[in-house]
């Protein structure tokens, strides 16, 4: 990797991050806690960057020449959700490299404007054939660029 993924603070405002998807917690979310299971944090991750790729950026997953594949990720929990919660998932990109790409990711109530919780994924694109990094299309950079908060290689 380039550099470091950026990791936000607790105090990271929600105008730091550019797409937001709403996502409406299940009853099977739950733990024997009576809460949101952490596991299920990484997949809010996971839903507000394929939301930005697939639904706002057209980006195919399934018959597509390119894959992401997740070389790295983390998760901090502040505060965690309850079943009928609606969080708010944040996603902007930190890094755009020539076939890797960084996001930032953080996860709101609705309503809130303090992190229940944080973390990042560090993205390789990759040839769906070969499984091989590959150089994105310069639609994808400039879809991925749109959602950029810092600095592109």
């Amino acid at each position: 990797m380039s550099q470091s993924p950026v990791f936000p603070a607790r105090e990271t405002p929600r105008s730091f991050f550019r797409h937001f998807t709403r996502i409406h917690t299940r009853w099977n979310d739950l733990d024997s806690y009576g809460h949101v299971n952490n596991a299920r944090f990484y997949t809010f991750y996971d839903t507000v960057i394929m939301h930005y790729l697939q639904i706002d950026g057209g980006f195919d997953m399934v018959s597509g020449p390119l894959l992401p594949f997740t070389l790295e990720n983390a998760c901090r929990f502040h505060e965690g959700f309850d079943f009928a919660d609606v969080i708010d998932a944040g996603m902007c990109v930190t890094y755009l490299g020539n076939s890797s790409v960084h996001y930032a990711l953080g996860l709101y109530r609705e309503g809130e404007d303090t992190l229940r919780a944080c973390g990042y994924f560090v993205d390789v694109f990759v040839d769906a054939q070969s499984r091989r990094p590959q150089a994105m299309s310069e639609s994808l950079r400039a879809h991925l660029k749109a959602a950029s908060t810092l600095q592109t290689a």
